[in-house]
């Protein structure tokens, strides 16, 4: 019998630190299967699919973990990945069974993904760094809204061009932290078994049902996850791209890790929201070049902000 099935497409767990690629911090996400699982519950979900970053790590942990505990046992869990292109851009793909090598080309990703009949979805499509843009009409599904682009810009210029191109979309939580699981839901007219479900995905039997953007308490919870975990990453990060700048970058993270419950970092996080705006409206709608983020070009990043 058909349902409309509440669905949770696009999160992350413990399971996907490690996995994000050399240009990105390791640890991606604080969130334990049980707060995924329990916030799954909160949110009354019937369908949450894990999209850790370049892995199936998670899914059968999690599936295991939620058929030995009999609260969860209505809520199916389903296999996805988020897939990093030789261009830093993602793609989600959904109902694989193996795993999709990271660093190839768009279309020898999308390939991969059709050989094994699944379905694929361009997220964040119009974000600063990792985004697909006009390659997203290759993908199946179109993530028009994404919580987590609190930019506001890039969604717009999302919403804007799916309108344009008639194209299928889906809003997606983009969940690093806990409470943003559910942030976002979908409903997919259909059965709820893998096979069907990915079905009508591709048919188009799927809506959007909630969006709402992560907070800026939420935001900072997984800044600290990040900066707390990443002190080595930073290190050769900032020796490779600013040498010169290593004493300021050693400066301010001692300063982060002395004073991190500081209204200070509160204020920092409000120029830079300023700053991304200012940059993404300038990328989105004026024609800039986003290359300058994938190269880490932080005096012409800094100039688009005036």
């Amino acid at each position: 019998m058909l349902e409309m099935l509440r669905a949770e497409l696009h999160c992350h767990n413990v399971y996907s630190n490690g996995h994000v690629g050399d240009l990105e911090p390791p640890f991606d996400s604080n969130v334990t299967l049980n707060e995924q699982l329990e916030n799954s519950l909160k949110s009354k979900l019937d369908i949450l699919f894990v999209t850790n970053h370049n892995t199936l790590d998670g899914f059968k942990q999690i599936t295991d973990y939620k058929n030995n505990h009999e609260k969860f046992l209505n809520l199916k869990v389903y296999p996805a990945v988020e897939v990093t292109t030789d261009k830093e851009a993602h793609v989600l793909v959904y109902g694989l069974q193996d795993e999709i090598k990271s660093n190839k080309t768009i279309d020898e990703i999308l390939d991969a993904a059709k050989s094994q009949d699944a379905v694929t979805i361009a997220p964040h499509p119009f974000s600063l760094v990792d985004a697909l843009r006009d390659d997203s009409l290759k993908c199946d599904l179109f993530e028009v809204f994404n919580s987590s682009n609190v930019d506001l810009h890039s969604n717009k210029k999302a919403e804007i061009f799916a309108k344009e191109n008639n194209l299928l979309t889906t809003a997606g939580s983009d969940s690093h932290v806990a409470s943003t699981i559910g942030r976002c839901t979908n409903l997919i007219n259909s059965e709820n078994n893998l096979d069907d479900v990915i079905s009508a995905m591709k048919k188009g039997k799927i809506s959007i049902e909630k969006t709402e953007y992560i907070t800026r308490h939420e935001i900072l919870e997984h800044i600290r996850y990040k900066i707390e975990n990443s002190k080595d990453y930073i290190d050769q990060y900032v020796q490779e791209f600013y040498p010169k700048y290593s004493w300021l970058f050693n400066l301010m993270y001692r300063s982060y890790m002395f004073s991190k419950k500081s209204l200070i970092w509160d204020a920092t996080l409000k120029i830079a929201l300023f700053g991304l705006r200012r940059i993404s409206y300038k990328i989105n709608f004026e024609g800039y070049d986003p290359s300058a983020f994938r190269t880490r070009d932080i005096p012409t990043i800094t100039k688009m902000i005036f």
